[in-house]
């Protein structure tokens, strides 16, 4: 149940042509203290509701709890979350051996594309895809969380 990410802001949408998969997905968050989160997802079809505690000091994990739930919790629950619902289109596009999830948001994060991937380990290599731009991992005000708080367009 620990999550090891690292994140990366995107230079250009040539990741579209590379994607395998494309998911609509809207969410919104219960809580969003630093300590912990918990999200409400919906993710195409399906509900999620996820807990996730507060990374380490490196920002590359942080305990990661998930749980799949109907499609009509979900929608109920969303009614419940925080002000400031994310939504977003995830693409996923495989690179050696990983798999990017790319995430290109819109509504008051449009403009916003972030990728992350999964590692086992937090030195794990992995291939970099040309696209991929500055890294960001464990910069705060690229969690989804805060970003329903302080969406991107009204960064300065």
């Amino acid at each position: 149940m620990q999550e090891i990410e690292r994140k990366f802001l995107v230079t250009s949408d040539a990741f579209k042509s590379e994607a395998f998969k494309r998911t609509h997905i809207v969410q919104g968050f219960l809580n969003t203290h630093p300590e912990r989160t918990v999200r409400i997802r919906i993710r195409g079809n399906d509900g999620f509701i996820t807990v996730k505690g507060k990374s380490n000091n490196s920002g590359l994990s942080r305990f990661e709890w998930e749980k799949q739930i109907s499609l009509a919790e979900a929608e109920e629950l969303i009614h419940l979350c925080e002000p400031g619902i994310i939504e977003k289109t995830r693409f996923e596009v495989q690179s050696g051996e990983h798999i990017f999830e790319v995430d290109e948001f819109m509504g008051n994060n449009d403009g916003l594309i972030v990728a992350e991937v999964e590692l086992k380990a937090e030195n794990e290599p992995f291939v970099e895809p040309e696209w991929l731009g500055k890294e960001v991992t464990g910069d705060i005000k690229y969690y989804n969380s805060n970003l329903s708080k302080k969406p991107y367009n009204k960064w300065q």
